[in-house]
């Protein structure tokens, strides 16, 4: 809620903590929402309403419905001032007698030493320092370190209260905070913030959505580490085209012809060794269909979720070390800036911890991920299939160059963080800042109050982290050749990361670095949904929403 809107103004003064609120007061407040001046309000008006006072539940639809049904106490879909006065005389009650509970001292104010001691006394929650911070800022409108009873009571007024505490609402609805790394893997990284059992809901929607999106990333795999001799022996006979027209000397074109010879040559040899990795181009021309086709028939719908047991295996050590080493990071750093409070570390600070936390991250689960691409480029023909393959690329691995082959390319893995982080961020905040300007303009309200609809910053979050994805996208495509390198899949070595840019470049030209892009940023969108999807069904069937009270 804004701290000096009209609106909010009249909200607070309508009813004060020592003075019993009486049908005029009420008649006031009711008078913000009946926008059509009825003498009834319809659930269209009190959206409406809820967002011109700039409520923390206006860009919630659940939150809205649950309000709205708690004031229609006659379920007739319509809210009249009956039903206006009933709901507010038994909401200032149950407000009052929750603010005198928690106002220990009774001193008519709330510090954060009374909010801390409600919150793990009585409510049982476990948030840490920044969640704690996050929704006592929010109360204390007037930043003045404490909270009064009207804000008190104009932050949770309209909140409804479900299973018999507004406040763990409020807790329970505090939007998540999503993740999309570079490969376009999503995670709820703020999970943790409410105890072990949002956290277990968080990494298990992880899973599943992983599990449903690993098909997309088989193929960006297959695509990276399948050199495509024909794409660049189509593209050398054009360079020759092109040469002949501007009139090139015969050293140039002579060259140039080496090169497709050479690269016809080594192709007649791929599809000698690999007849499946090969289809016909005139019978296929798509390499993602062509892609998908050869991993079908290395092994069926089980080929595309080659490697996927190890990919969800990683989900919770992942999201465990990335927010565990992002939270230390911002503690150190708040040191170095003699700041006490996290929240109030600079955006360069707070950048930095991202990019340690996202480096901490990927250094763990490196190893795995080594594995799986390996994995996914063996030879699916063979004998050996599910965890008998898996333990014997693992021991083949470490007899050929022990731990440290686990980590080859880990360099240009985290190189890429900072600059994803840096376009990701970017981008995310500019849209963002330029859709809050428009929306207060056409509302006619203060930039501080209009709160963006979480669909609209789930998309933005999605689009922003493909923007980021597409541009560091050659960094972890060179990454995977590095640790797939002398597969079967892909039977290259290279020398380090100088070597395999200039393989690359000299095989596929400039766009090889851009092999297995499309199925990689085609799976965010359903990344985002099915976490989220699944994050909210599980919260419900755990009974994180009514376990505490």
């Amino acid at each position: 809620m804004a701290n000096a809107s009209n609106q909010s103004t009249d909200i607070e003064v309508a009813i004060k903590a020592d003075s019993p609120a009486i049908p005029s007061d009420y008649s006031q407040l009711f008078e913000k929402f009946d926008i059509k001046h009825t003498g009834e309000i319809s659930l269209q008006d009190f959206k409406n309403a809820l967002h011109v006072i700039g409520h923390p539940i206006a860009n919630n639809p659940e939150l809205i419905d649950q309000a709205f049904k708690s004031f229609d106490s006659n379920n007739d879909q319509i809210i009249d001032f009956n039903d206006f006065k009933l709901y507010l005389t038994t909401t200032d009650d149950q407000i009052l007698k929750g603010f005198n509970k928690i106002d220990q001292d009774n001193d008519g104010k709330l510090n954060r030493k009374d909010f801390v001691n409600y919150l793990k006394s009585t409510l049982h929650l476990s948030p840490t320092k920044d969640n704690i911070d996050l929704i006592f800022n929010k109360i204390d409108s007037k930043n003045d370190g404490y909270i009064t009873y009207d804000e008190f009571r104009e932050f949770l007024i309209l909140m409804p209260r479900i299973n018999g505490s507004r406040i763990k609402t409020a807790f329970n609805y505090i939007a998540e905070e999503l993740d999309i790394s570079s490969d376009g893997e999503v995670t709820l990284i703020n999970s943790f913030l409410n105890g072990f059992g949002f956290f277990l809901a968080g990494g298990l929607s992880g899973v599943v959505s992983r599990t449903c999106t690993a098909p997309f990333d088989r193929i960006k795999v297959f695509l990276i580490a399948r050199t495509d001799l024909s794409s660049t022996i189509l593209h050398s006979k054009r360079e020759i085209a092109s040469h002949i027209a501007n009139g090139a000397s015969k050293h140039v074109i002579e060259e140039a012809r080496k090169k497709v010879a050479a690269a016809e040559m080594e192709l007649a040899e791929q599809i000698k060794k690999n007849p499946h990795q090969h289809n016909s181009p005139k019978t296929i021309r798509s390499p993602i269909i062509q892609a998908a086709r050869t991993i079908w028939k290395q092994g069926g719908l089980k080929a595309f979720y080659v490697g996927n047991g190890l990919n969800v295996l990683k989900v919770f050590p992942e999201s465990a070390m990335k927010f565990g080493s992002f939270e230390a990071t911002k503690r150190f750093l708040a040191k170095i800036e003699g700041v006490e409070d996290t929240s109030k570390l600079s955006k360069v600070s707070t950048y930095m911890a991202g990019g340690i936390g996202g480096i901490c991250g990927q250094f763990m689960v490196y190893p795995i991920d080594t594995l799986k691409f390996r994995l996914q480029c063996s030879n699916l023909d063979s004998k050996l299939k599910g965890n008998e393959l898996l333990l014997t690329t693992a021991k083949e691995m470490f007899k050929e160059g022990g731990l440290k082959i686990f980590y080859r390319g880990i360099i240009v893995g985290v190189s890429g963080i900072f600059p994803y982080a840096a376009l990701d961020l970017g981008t995310f905040t500019t849209i963002k800042n330029y859709l809050i300007k428009r929306e207060a303009k056409l509302t006619n309200t203060r930039i501080e109050e209009v709160k963006l609809p979480n669909w609209m910053v789930l998309s933005l979050g999605a689009m922003s982290g493909t923007f980021g994805a597409t541009v560091v996208y050659p960094v972890n495509l060179l990454r995977t050749r590095l640790q797939a390198q002398g597969t079967y899949a892909h039977p290259y070595t290279y020398t380090g990361f100088n070597d395999v840019l200039k393989k690359t470049i000299a095989r596929e030209g400039y766009p090889g670095l851009f092999k297995g892009l499309v199925p990689n940023i085609a799976k965010v969108a359903p990344a985002v949904s099915i976490s989220y999807f699944m994050y909210e069904n599980l919260k419900y069937l755990f009974a994180l929403d009514n376990s505490l009270k």
